[in-house]
């Protein structure tokens, strides 16, 4: 009879690209084992890849594996992107050497993928987390021991304008799966502002709800950026909801908040599959609407729901809650239907989600299969970009009119301003310093004489 093994994958980077170490913490019925590496140069997401690759290979091939993961780029990659990235010869992927091993060591194993939230005291995760670290540091050190004899060398330090001479801070190694990445992971909190909206108290979750807290902590009402995936068009013949997912909005800024559920429907997805990629064999272990209505009810009453053909979601909604004796959701929460919004700003035009997306040039994402939570990503860049439109014009109309009515008030103003020319030190600072850019990049700079 085949074991089961619980694996906890973790990835760690020093820099993004960096210094990288990846570790994974591997329980078996007879005990306990601690992998570890690095690379020297790396980024966060090749090292969580790697985590789970080095795990997954340490273990039998006729082994249950439980994998708990931190990084939902591996999480959602290995179980829904990777069949569309597939499907186009891994067109346009980031890491596709690292994806391609990772598919290649799951093949014909019995795996179970669930997310964990990183640095939450979960005794597993930290494990797997200090191993990551331990790799980055070995590594370091593996390093350090050819150039020992110049160890009293100051290094010198990077000429940020070298790199960034606009002060933009911009990583153009970081693609959009790694920027979601480095959401979920400990971000500073904003600011600016310090008043923050009541939240949903939630208890008695099901570990297989995938919630994540609020990053900005905002004041003023929520707003749900809600997608479902159904086992069909009809809720009326039986028709099932498998997926959930929404995403929160407060005075039009996204918090990162969010709530995303699969569902067994008791039911097969039939046909329906050929739209959402979410086959009977997937959703066999998870649970039932009964299971999670609590939660997700809670979650979000009282917010203003927004949902493309809102009815069709909502719909599908009433009709959950209602059998697991619940209030209709259309009762306590306000309704938006962009659909609706659409129609009445592009009268006689495609207004599906895919055609405002083109409209509107959203950043493309992979939509080979439709996804609750993606779609929920995707709307909320569309319903800022519709609904965003006329504020922009009236203001600048706004805008317009001031400066119109200013015009005969304005008073012209001449001030002489003191010139205070470079010294010859600081000619030949400057001088180098547009060598330097110019080596780097290979053309010269914007301040070349």
């Amino acid at each position: 009879m085949s074991q089961t093994i619980t694996l906890y994958v973790d990835g760690a980077c020093k820099g993004n690209p960096g210094l990288g170490g990846w570790g994974a913490y591997v329980i078996t019925e007879q005990g306990e084992h601690k992998l570890c590496g690095g690379e020297p140069e790396t980024t966060n997401n090749r090292m969580e890849l790697q985590a789970a690759i080095e795990g997954i290979s340490f273990c039998p091939v006729d082994a249950q594996l439980i994998i708990w993961t931190d990084s939902n780029y591996v999480k959602q990659g290995i179980t829904e992107w990777i069949h569309g990235w597939k499907k186009k010869n891994w067109k346009d992927v980031k890491n596709p050497d690292l994806w391609q091993k990772l598919d290649a060591v799951c093949a014909n194993r019995k795996i179970e993928w669930n997310w964990i939230k990183g640095h939450a005291g979960h005794e597993g995760n930290e494990m797997a987390d200090q191993l990551a670290n331990l790799g980055a540091e070995q590594t370091a050190q593996q390093l350090k021991k050819p150039s020992q004899a110049n160890a009293d060398i100051k290094k010198p330090e990077a000429d940020w304008l070298l790199n960034d001479p606009f002060g933009l801070d911009l990583d153009t190694d970081v693609d959009d799966a790694e920027i979601m990445e480095e959401i979920e992971a400990d971000a500073p909190e904003e600011t600016e502002t310090v008043q923050e909206t009541v939240q949903p108290v939630i208890s008695n979750q099901h570990p297989q709800i995938v919630m994540t807290e609020a990053k900005l902590k905002l004041q003023g009402p929520r707003q749900l950026i809600l997608d479902t995936e159904t086992t069909g068009f009809y809720y009326q013949d039986g028709d099932r909801i498998i997926e959930v997912g929404a995403i929160e909005m407060i005075n039009r800024k996204l918090t990162g908040s969010s709530i995303h559920i699969y569902i067994n429907p008791e039911k097969p997805v039939g046909d329906s599959v050929n739209v959402h990629g979410i086959t009977d064999e997937f959703l066999q272990d998870k649970p039932k609407y009964a299971e999670i209505a609590d939660t997700l009810f809670a979650y979000l009453k009282g917010a203003e729901i927004i949902a493309h053909n809102a009815t069709f979601d909502m719909n599908f909604l009433d009709m959950e809650f209602q059998r697991v004796g619940l209030p209709q959701l259309s009762e306590v929460c306000e309704v938006t239907d962009t659909l609706a919004l659409a129609k009445n700003k592009h009268p006689g035009q495609k207004n599906s989600l895919d055609a405002l997306v083109r409209r509107y040039e959203i950043p493309a994402r992979d939509r080979t299969f439709h996804g609750a939570l993606l779609d929920a990503e995707i709307l909320a860049d569309v319903y800022l970009a519709m609904t965003g439109g006329q504020v922009s014009f009236d203001m600048d109309a706004l805008s317009q009119a001031e400066q119109k009515q200013n015009k005969t008030t304005r008073q012209r103003i001449e001030v002489e301003l003191p010139v205070i020319e470079p010294s010859e030190h600081e000619l030949n600072q400057h001088e180098t310093w547009v060598k330097q850019f110019e080596q780097k990049h290979g053309e010269p700079c914007l301040f070349a004489k």
